[in-house]
């Protein structure tokens, strides 16, 4: 009997444990969480705040939805979530994808349900510099924290924060793609690798004054002087330049294609 009652008690306790572990864990999450499953109004998003395309990216627009067929409109939601981003300065009102839920001819609430799924798309507002730190395994064996600690240092915010300048956003994400040069993070488009923290330092002060270091060859810049992901013998492999596919002239006169002919197009 005493035994019976000694496992009742341990097995509440055990219960109460789990539920207030639970509790903390969902609680210091929730913030982080927020960003992503609720729109919360401010002043300069609203559901009465005005967002249209510009002239020139109408055009752009129209470019976009050429490329599906007129009763599949709802594919261009993505390309057309990004165009209005790139538009406002890096993030999505909820006007913007109200327009684009407009435009393509479906209910508000499909769009919302795209923008919020896909991580590309912020909801709220970010800095000029949005810097996304990969905190993924091979980032984080090769030096990750010790980077995420410097930005922060450096710059007075944790994650998740802006600046009071509105300069600089931090957000550290999962797997970017360049484990082979961790630690990295991705700021805006760009990939800036081989980070340490005097490098990553040297970065931020550059953005400061409005002179992001440029993009190498084959589009990102290792920091650490190096050519793309190649090791210390330098390229070993890959020596020429491989012979692009022939396109025949014509074929995608201004970037206009056929649908109907897409399997053509693409060679299939």
């Amino acid at each position: 009997m005493l035994l019976m009652l000694i496992s009742t008690i341990l097995l509440i306790f055990s219960f109460l444990a789990s539920t207030l572990y639970l509790t903390r864990t969902l609680c210091s999450t929730s913030l982080s969480l927020s960003r992503f499953i609720q729109h919360l109004d401010t002043p300069d998003n609203t559901v009465e705040t005005k967002f249209d395309f510009t002239i020139e990216n109408y055009k752009r627009v129209d470019s976009i939805l050429s490329k599906y067929p007129a009763n599949y409109k709802q594919a261009g939601i993505i390309p057309l979530l990004d165009l209005a981003q790139r538009q406002h300065g890096g993030w999505l009102p909820v006007a913007a994808m109200d327009k684009v839920a407009q435009i393509v001819e479906t209910d508000p609430a499909r769009v919302y349900e795209v923008a919020s799924f896909y991580t590309m798309f912020n909801r709220t507002k970010t800095g000029k510099y949005f810097l996304q730190l990969c905190g993924t395994t091979p980032c984080m064996i090769c030096g990750s924290e010790d980077i995420k600690q410097t930005i922060e240092s450096h710059l007075g915010i944790k994650n998740g924060e802006t600046t009071k300048d509105g300069l600089f956003t931090l957000l550290e994400v999962e797997c970017l793609g360049a484990c082979a040069n961790a630690p990295m993070i991705q700021m805006n488009d760009d990939y800036y690798e081989c980070l340490t923290p005097k490098t990553t330092i040297e970065l931020l002060e550059a953005c400061k004054e409005g002179k992001p270091p440029v993009m190498g060859k084959w589009g990102s810049l290792p920091m650490n002087g190096q050519v793309s992901c190649e090791g210390p013998l330098g390229k070993t492999s890959l020596l020429s330049e491989p012979e692009p596919p022939k396109v025949e002239e014509g074929r995608f006169k201004d970037g206009k294609v056929d649908p109907a002919s897409v399997k053509a197009h693409m060679a299939y």
